[in-house]
């Protein structure tokens, strides 16, 4: 915008100077140029500064301008290069009738003027003849005009139809998603949903039996036979999100039944809650929730003889979620990340959080996250 008003200035201030100076050195006319030839030849140039913002008002003063120099009979026809520049810029904003007429009060002001106060003898065929290149000129910056409104007009269509292009594709790239993840939950619902009934009915079957033949029912067989349940849960549970069509994911509501299961599989785990507890975000309390599930998971498959603990602290901007062991899990071996921390860390990051992992000194395992509390909010 400022370089267009700077080009609009330049152009007015040097057709102010030149248009003069073309008069002076034009030849004669009927009247010699005085004050007033040379005020209209600064004020239609002039004028074209607001050639942009108010088309037809400049083109009424450059016309009336160059009308009252021509009945004049001042020398030259420079008087016509303002003209120009407001025919064309009219014409460019699709006032093209307009711009028709500020020609014909052109010719008629020359070809008028010369037959009502030209002292020469030239017929009227003559005069026409010799204003007829000066009409010429004006339709020739008319037709500029309207070959610049046609390129606009032509790139703004192209943009729309990339615009319209570019919509599509998203749209396109959405349903593809969409059938996608349908299609990924209904895979997973008929081959992980069959395996683990196919589980939990034979868990069930084993208590059934046990209990049928008065024998004590092992642990374990009770702990796979909720476990089971459990999975199947979440398993529907991550289906219907897959779906789009799921409540809100569980969370941290959740936590308690969680430490639950944990303990009747035989790991002793404590909770601290510091802070005020309070809602959080939906994608938060997910990921809040799935740190603590994947940790507890893995201190129970490598840990070894261990207790765990885990502390929520929530803070004015942010929740700290630690999960720890005392177990032997990496004691004597490199610790390499397994697909559930690298999982972890990629689910905090999407937060905009942080998560560190690794051995304790004094022994055990610890994960620490660190989560801002508005994060997809």
């Amino acid at each position: 915008m400022r370089k267009e008003v700077g080009r609009d200035l330049a152009l007015a201030a040097g057709l102010a100077v030149l248009v003069p100076v073309g008069a002076v050195t034009a030849p004669p006319g009927r009247t010699g140029l005085d004050l007033l030839g040379v005020s209209l030849l600064v004020l239609a140039a002039l004028v074209l500064v607001l050639r942009r913002a108010a088309p037809l008002p400049v083109l009424a003063v450059t016309t009336l301008c160059l009308a009252a120099y021509l009945l004049r009979g001042y020398p030259g026809v420079v008087a016509a290069v303002p003209e120009m520049f407001a025919l064309h810029a009219a014409v460019k904003t699709g006032h093209r009738p307009i711009a028709g007429l500020a020609v014909l009060a052109a010719l008629a002001a020359g070809f008028g003027g010369d037959l009502a106060f030209g002292s020469s003898g030239e017929q009227p065929p003559e005069v026409f003849q010799r204003w007829f290149l000066l009409v010429g000129w004006l339709v020739a910056a008319s037709v500029a005009g309207e070959l610049s409104r046609q390129r606009g007009l032509n790139l703004a269509q192209a943009q729309r139809r990339a615009e319209d292009a570019e919509r599509t594709r998203e749209e396109t790239a959405r349903r593809r998603a969409d059938a996608e993840r349908v299609r990924i939950a209904r895979e997973l619902h008929d081959s992980l949903t069959h395996c683990i009934s196919i589980v939990k009915v034979q868990a069930g079957v084993a208590v059934h039996l046990a209990r049928k033949r008065n024998e004590p029912v092992p642990e374990a067989l009770l702990a796979i036979q909720q476990a089971s349940g459990e999975a199947m849960r979440e398993l529907r549970s991550t289906l219907e999100v897959l779906r789009d069509d799921a409540p809100r994911p569980r969370g941290l509501d959740r936590l308690d039944a969680l430490l639950a299961e944990v303990r009747e599989a035989g790991l002793p785990v404590q909770l601290v809650v510091g802070g005020q507890p309070r809602p959080l975000p939906a994608p938060v309390d997910l990921a809040a929730y799935r740190i603590v599930q994947e940790s507890l998971t893995n201190i129970a498959r490598h840990a070894g003889t261990a207790t765990a603990s885990v502390r929520l602290e929530y803070r004015e901007d942010e929740v700290d979620i630690s999960v720890a062991d005392d177990g032997e899990g990496t004691r004597g071996r490199d610790f390499v990340p397994g697909v559930g921390l690298l999982g972890m860390r990629e689910r905090v990051g999407d937060l905009g959080g942080s998560l560190r992992a690794g051995p304790r000194p004094e022994g055990g395992f610890a994960v620490h996250a660190t989560i801002p509390a508005g994060a997809g909010a």
